[in-house]
């Protein structure tokens, strides 16, 4: 007799997750390309986007660990999340190109 546990939080945060850190990406960017903010350059090369990039990857770890020690033994509705993870990836890609910028 095997024990499988019904709690799938872990799984759904990591994928909420990977939506709210594409969204910052992409508030990141048009923040910063509407002269709001100015991401710091951390590796001369690439420029500001090494910074915007370090910027998104934080808020998406901070994000998953708030996230998996909330939800880790519950058992969530997939559903909701799936669309909302969908919206903010969408939006997050959208507000990474040129065209978008100029709006702002």
């Amino acid at each position: 007799m095997s024990t499988v546990s019904s709690a799938n939080g872990s799984v759904w945060a990591a994928i909420l997750a990977s939506g709210i850190g594409a969204f910052a990406l992409g508030l990141v960017v048009v923040l910063n390309e509407a002269g709001v903010f100015a991401a710091p350059s951390l590796y001369g090369p690439s420029g500001g986007v090494s910074g915007r990039t370090t910027i998104a990857v934080v808020v998406w770890l901070v994000a998953w660990a708030v996230l998996h020690s909330r939800w880790k033994h519950r058992r969530v509705e997939a559903r909701r999340i799936r669309a909302v993870t969908l919206l903010l990836i969408a939006l997050g890609l959208v507000a990474t190109f040129p065209p978008v910028w100029s709006v702002f």
